[in-house]
């Protein structure tokens, strides 16, 4: 009976929605409808309504939505017999369109995403043997130890799994290369990454050449091994203890699952949270996408490889040939691959590994560019809409996922669109003023309305179009290019790694500098054009509001290409754990109050610490989370705080031995529940209203900002220093 009265709802919205948009409305009882489903969707998002509720919410928002659409198809394109209007005002259209299409695609996929999974117990008896691959290029030993030592200490049998350090940087081709440096830094690596590993208890393997880039690394990982799971780890992905054991179970229930992906968590902002400080306060870019995207394709079978922090089966991988190759981005190539044979996936919303981003504005676009190229490679060899064997459900997920990375076409032409009409005149829209003004104002608030709905505590108002258009810049051309040679792209690792010594321009800021120069004139030609041409004052507003809103949005950019100084490349974990300072037969009580891979502080509670600092040679002792062992860390102070009866020292770590990798992973990657608390502390929705207050009053102040970099760039006082880089690459 429930479910007849939920389908009888449905049905009566459904035709409530078609009886609205093709109803002939004037524009009064257009903003009438409008106010009246603005004000319910709110009402509804106040009482926090949930459930059946919440669609209903998104249905009303889609029919104000598909009223915009029915406008501006029936009423708004130029006449053909104008090719100067009809083309640009086409282009914008069709743009409009596509945003339109992936709302009712992230609609269907994440209206009602799947809750958070619970782990799966295994009985000892029945756990599987798991093989961990860690590939490797160009990485510093370093990293590379603490990502083997945390691999090593997961929570499980140790003869059951085997940890793998797979390094394409010492391949026999790179080792007799006929450039003699690249072949002398090769045989250093391969002979230093040897000793590290044995030192380690990890097993070491290369090959003979560099092909098919990481797929071919993990296809020679497979060759050589026989476990019946593949977890997957990229160099500077940490996991914690619990990795496996909230991991493995799933394949025990499910014979045909091919994959367990986990979210990837990380220790450092990327360069937009660096550069405008919102790191601690807001939530990250990959949230929206690892917090709600991923469950909601895991609803619909489809959560795909993300390339590290995932379990595979054997089994599944041998009927594929291993990981697929042709693209670029061979993990959703992979899964693409899989789904279409049948088999299953599994996503568990737990961070359980901690990992680096890009640093460099230059970094972040150079891996962004990659994974949209590798995504339209899919799109063009695998073509997910028609790929046999996928589900419906999953034939959209894909293509929702592939079609995503078009959007600097979009994003482009609306920077642009209002340009055609403040410069050239332009009639591109054939609206009034009002009504443009009243269907384009109901649309924007509905949509972020409902932006809201599906990703509130994920993502705050106007971050992604700051996000989209930030890379949309630099995307554009990469896109094009796949797009008339698809085999053209290569893989390309990240640099990750990375310290900014010196506040500096990115050395891809000019563009964005142009770009708000020409907005700024043409906010400028508006105002005049209001004044100088009363007649056309309506429309001259309407469209100088939209260029203002683009005028912000590439200002807030300036202060993303404004590369803040920051000499470390991870932030300091808050941790408290009971520890020892000194050394010999000498121990004062202390407690280690926060970590980071490179360093911890620690307060001491004893009055004669100076003594312990002055005689130069310390270290920390504490009880390990792996057991009932103790490590002793050598550490240097590097600085010292009195406070009160206690002394805080800014501690380094002196790692001279492999077993000082294992106690950093020990204090820095063991613990999962300190990656959850770090996301739940920044998750909060502050509505669109006090997000759009939020967003505008950062968009001023870092306008100001690169205005004030670039200023000093021209007075010669910017040197410019690259970025400092530790090796890390993924």
């Amino acid at each position: 009976m429930g479910k007849v009265f939920v389908g009888l709802v449905w049905a009566i919205l459904a035709a409530g929605t078609i009886f609205i948009v093709s109803l002939p409305i004037n524009l009064q009882t257009h903003l009438v409808l409008g106010g009246i489903v603005l004000a319910i969707m709110i009402t509804m998002k106040l009482l926090r309504l949930g459930g059946t509720w919440r669609l209903i919410a998104l249905a009303l928002g889609t029919a104000l939505v598909m009223r915009y659409v029915y406008w501006r198809t029936t009423s708004t394109i130029p006449p053909v017999s104008q090719l100067e209007n009809f083309i640009p005002g086409l282009l914008l259209y069709l743009a409009e369109m596509y945003s339109v299409f992936m709302l009712f695609l992230s609609l269907f996929i994440v209206a009602k995403p799947l809750p958070s999974r619970e782990a799966r117990p295994v009985a000892q008896e029945d756990l599987p043997r798991v093989d961990v691959f860690i590939p490797s290029y160009d990485e510093n030993s370093s990293l590379l130890a603490d990502t083997m030592a945390a691999a090593k200490a997961m929570d499980y049998p140790a003869d059951l799994v085997t940890v793998w350090l797979l390094d394409d940087g010492g391949t026999v081709q790179k080792r007799n290369s006929d450039d003699i440096p690249t072949a002398q830094a090769a045989q250093k690596r391969h002979v230093e990454l040897q000793q590290l590993c044995a030192d380690l208890g990890v097993n070491y393997l290369t090959r003979e050449r560099n092909e098919h880039a990481k797929a071919g690394n993990l296809n020679n990982g497979l060759a050589h091994s026989d476990g019946d799971l593949i977890a997957v780890f990229d160099a500077d992905h940490a996991p914690t203890r619990s990795f496996l054991q909230e991991t493995v179970g799933y394949f025990k229930e499910d014979p045909k699952l091919f994959l367990v992906q986990t979210p990837h968590f990380f220790l450092n902002p990327d360069p937009v949270e660096r550069n405008l400080r919102t790191f601690e306060k807001m939530p990250s870019e990959n949230e929206m996408f690892y917090g709600v995207i991923q469950r909601g394709l895991d609803k619909w079978n489809a959560s795909f490889f993300c390339g590290s922090a995932a379990v595979l089966s054997r089994a599944a991988l041998t009927e594929s040939n291993g990981f697929s190759g042709v693209s670029i981005t061979e993990d959703c190539e992979t899964a693409v691959e899989l789904h279409s044979r049948g088999w299953n996936s599994v996503y568990v919303d737990k961070p359980l590994i901690a990992g680096l981003q890009p640093a460099s504005f230059a970094s972040f676009i150079g891996q962004r560019s990659r994974w949209a190229q590798g995504m339209m490679q899919i799109l063009r060899f695998r073509f997910p809409l028609l790929k046999r064997g996928l589900t419906i459900p999953q034939r959209v997920c894909y293509m929702s996922s592939t079609l995503f990375w078009l959007f600097p076409f979009p994003r482009i032409i609306f920077l642009f669109a209002p340009l055609f009409y403040i410069f050239l005149d332009l009639q591109i829209f054939t609206a009034s003023g009002g009504e443009f003004f009243a269907y384009t104002l109901s649309y924007m608030t509905v949509n972020l309305m409902m932006q809201n709905y599906l990703y509130g505590r994920f993502r705050w108002p106007w971050i992604s179009e700051l996000y989209e258009y930030i890379q949309s810049v630099h995307l554009l051309p990469a896109v094009i290019s796949v797009m008339i040679n698809p085999r053209k792209p290569t893989f390309k690792v990240t640099a990750k790694d990375e310290s900014i010594s010196t506040s500096r321009l990115s050395e891809l800021s000019r563009p964005f500098f142009l770009i708000f120069a020409v907005l700024l004139v043409a906010a400028g030609v508006s105002i005049w054009r209001i004044y100088s041409e009363p007649w056309k004052a309506d429309v001259t507003l309407v469209v100088g509001t939209w260029n203002l809103l683009n005028l912000i949005l590439a200002g807030c950019a300036l202060g993303v290409v404004s590369e803040r100084r920051e000499w470390t490349s991870t932030r300091r974990i808050k941790v408290n754990r009971r520890c020892e300072f000194g050394h010999g037969d000498s121990w004062l009580p202390a407690t280690i109050e926060d970590v980071s891979v490179n360093g911890a502080r620690v307060r001491v509670y004893a009055a004669d610490t100076e003594k312990f600092v002055a005689q130069g040679e310390s270290a920390i002792r504490f009880q390990l989370l792996s057991g009932d062992a103790s490590g002793m860390l050598p550490i240097v102070v590097r600085n010292q705080i009195k406070e009160g009866d206690t002394f805080v020292l800014g501690c380094q770590y002196m790692r001279t031995a492999a077993d000082h990798h294992r106690y950093v992973a020990d204090l820095v990657f063991a613990n999962p529940e300190q990656w959850s608390q770090f996301q739940a502390a920044r998750r909060r929705n502050p509505g669109v209203v006090g997000g759009t207050i939020w967003f505008l009053q950062l968009a001023f102040y870092q306008t100001s900002r690169g205005i004030t970099y670039l200023i000093r760039y021209l007075r010669g006082n910017d040197r410019q220093a690259a970025p400092q880089q530790n090796g890390a690459k993924s």
